[in-house]
């Protein structure tokens, strides 16, 4: 790697440093060399958000970021939710509700959700369809979804 570039972040709330060339997107460097296999390769366009992170309280798709872009940055991905081997609110929300079925876009979806409820802790059913609209899913349908997220942002109304 001639052009080999260093970039230092914190993945997950713990400081990394990876050794890249300039046009490695983040989604590779975070599933090929930190182990990172939780955030998932779908389209590789940014049309359908199995890749998406949270990168300085931001919602993005790892296709479409470099990981030259991140250095200092704070990246969130869906192994980093769990906290002390306890599950987020979203993600067990997920699996009471059937929020899932094949589990590709699930990630994505739970990573989104979380920065959705971030940024409105009571959204409406139609601000949940709004916020994911940037994650596909072709197996749920979307309503267990929809549940998923709903029973989450209550769970965590009442834990606050």
């Amino acid at each position: 790697m001639a052009t080999a570039k260093k970039v230092s972040f914190k993945l997950n709330g713990k400081p990394v440093e990876v050794t890249v060339e300039p046009r490695e997107l983040l989604i590779h460097s975070l599933r090929e060399r930190l182990a990172h296999t939780g955030p998932h390769i779908g389209c590789e366009t940014s049309h359908c958000g199995a890749c998406t992170v949270d990168l300085n309280e931001m919602s993005v798709k790892a296709c479409t970021v470099l990981t030259v872009q991140c250095e200092g940055a704070e990246i969130t991905t869906i192994e980093g939710l769990e906290q002390g081997g306890a599950l987020h609110a979203l993600q067990q929300a997920f699996h009471e509700e059937h929020g899932l079925q094949c589990g590709y876009c699930t990630p994505g979806m739970i990573t989104r959700a979380y920065r959705l409820l971030k940024e409105n802790p009571n959204p409406s059913e139609q601000d949940i369809r709004s916020g994911i609209s940037g994650n596909l899913c072709r197996c749920t349908g979307y309503q267990n979804i929809v549940k998923a997220v709903q029973s989450a942002a209550k769970k965590l109304a009442a834990a606050g």
